[in-house]
């Protein structure tokens, strides 16, 4: 396994590509894994493999009526009145470098008496603080591939909810 080792020019730089810091990293306490947006990913990438027939309905991005059999369905976005599906965002200088986004389908809410979406509620994303490293060139490093992990906190969509429409105010 690569080790992280401390550049003697750059004592905040690490002599190791980005990959090899997340084999060193995954052993760690930071427990990435236990995050949603890192969690779906392979699941994601299962999906993406699979012949169109079979994942087109799961994909569009248009708001879809509710069917009575939606409440039979495993998945939490499939049987929201505020839909959503996930994408896979990727980032080559962040560890984790692939998250799950989610995107909500509709700009309203599904009602669930006629099964339409109304624009009487507003679809909106709800944003989890998840912690990432971010990949910086060292200063004076020449190019040699040197970096420093500098902690950073992002926004990352994780669902989607209704809300009431802001007003004018």
């Amino acid at each position: 396994a690569p080790s992280l080792r401390v550049h003697p020019v750059c004592p905040s730089c690490c002599a190791v590509t980005l990959q090899g810091a997340e084999a060193q990293l995954a052993g760690r306490s930071l427990r990435w894994e236990h995050h949603a947006p890192v969690q779906l990913v392979p699941r994601l990438e299962r999906l993406q493999r699979e012949p169109p027939r079979r994942r087109r309905r799961r994909h569009e991005r248009a708001c879809p009526a509710l069917q009575p059999r939606a409440a039979l369905r495993p998945e939490t976005n499939e049987r929201s009145i505020s839909p959503w599906r996930y994408r896979i965002d990727e980032d080559e200088d962040r560890y984790p470098r692939k998250l799950a986004f989610a995107e909500c389908l509709c700009r309203g809410c599904v009602d669930v008496k006629t099964g339409r979406e109304t624009t009487a509620l507003n679809s909106v994303a709800i944003h989890q603080t998840l912690m990432v490293l971010r990949r910086k060139p060292c200063p004076g490093a020449g190019g040699h591939g040197l970096f420093a992990l500098e902690v950073d906190y992002i926004r990352v969509p994780v669902g989607c909810t209704c809300v009431l429409p802001r007003t004018g105010r």
